[in-house]
């Protein structure tokens, strides 16, 4: 019925209640096929459904006998209305929720094929690239005798492992996004019983080339068993590291340290750098979102790729200030065994 035509159409328009003595006079009514009967309707209430000055709808009540309809049968019919309203408007909320997250889901599924597909891509030019480093550093052999121009030896040399620095940093980057968008989905999880002081001296000893600019001091006292998946925790713990190195400032100390709290094993990387505001220590989770400094600018994918490792097999990581001036972060996971 078109708004302000009609009894009901117009009890929509004024938000005010109407009664109809007998309709077959009322110049206001409005036979609708299929739905009104001349021959059962004789009289009409009607009252409008209203959800915060708004009106969602319209109840009607029709006899099949003439009847005068009083105040009171207006008002107790309002009161039904108003619980209709309630009920009619959250449905209608529901459903549009609902329509919203279907669309929201078939984004986010079209945004994680697009960026798959790109990382994927780029993989090929990447292992391109340092094959023909590979090629460029490929000096010949002295065979024991000293090098002409020993300097731009040493030069080239110094080109060739930054080359590979930056092609391993896009490497890191990739696996970044990739572990972004599907962090548990490429692999089951599987909680084990690791090491987690040997799983950072190798780790830190892997990762020499990117700390070669900074201190490394690792805080060990006992070795700690904790439950966790070794590829994911590897993952979360070479973002962490490469983040302190991001906003750490050169010939500053990254410091990380295992301990033990409450049955809970707390791996930290803390910094010396301009620190996290307590604003941005949430922030800095989600997705793409980047808080650039004098020191580094960030990518937005590390630490939200770090996060969603450590909820996807239970652990917890948070960022809270460093004992210095930096910032600390925190990856608490359940001990294997607690002493």
């Amino acid at each position: 019925m078109p708004l302000g035509e009609g009894v009901t159409g117009r009890v929509a328009a004024s938000q005010q209640a109407m009664i109809v003595a007998d309709v077959k006079h009322d110049p206001n009514f409005l036979w609708v096929r299929g739905i009104d009967q001349k021959r059962y309707v004789a009289s009409m209430l009607s009252v409008p459904l209203s959800w915060h000055d708004q009106v969602v709808g319209v109840l009607n009540v029709q006899t099949e006998v003439q009847r005068d309809f009083e105040p009171a049968d207006a008002a107790n019919l309002g009161a039904i209305a108003d619980l209709l309203a309630g009920i009619v408007q959250k449905g209608r909320e529901q459903r549009d929720a609902e329509a919203q997250v279907v669309a929201l889901q078939r984004l986010d599924e079209a945004r994680t094929e697009l960026i798959a597909l790109v990382t994927h891509e780029l993989r090929t030019p990447l292992a391109v690239v340092r094959a023909y480093a590979d090629l460029l550093a490929d000096d010949p052999p002295l065979d024991g005798r000293p090098s002409r121009d020993p300097a731009r030896r040493a030069q080239r040399e110094e080109w060739y492992q930054g080359t590979l620095d930056q092609i391993d940093r896009l490497d890191r980057l990739v696996d970044s996004i990739l572990a972004s968008i599907r962090p548990s989905t490429e692999s089951p999880v599987e909680l084990v019983p690791i090491d987690v002081g040997a799983l950072l001296e190798e780790l830190v000893a892997e990762l020499k080339p990117l700390l070669r600019q900074h201190r490394v001091e690792q805080h060990v006292e006992v070795r700690r068993q904790a439950l966790a998946d070794p590829p994911r925790l590897r993952q979360i713990v070479e973002h962490l590291i490469e983040n302190a190195v991001k906003y750490a400032p050169p010939d500053t100390t990254i410091t990380v340290e295992v301990t033990l709290v409450e049955g809970v094993v707390r791996l930290s990387v803390s910094d010396e750098g301009p620190g996290i505001p307590i604003e941005w220590r949430e922030r800095i989770f989600e997705p793409y979102a980047r808080r650039d400094t004098h020191t580094a600018r960030g990518s937005g994918i590390g630490l939200y790729a770090a996060r969603r490792l450590a909820q996807a097999m239970g652990a917890r990581l948070w960022c809270e200030p460093a004992p210095s001036s930096g910032a600390r972060f925190v990856l608490a996971l359940p001990a294997a065994v607690a002493v």
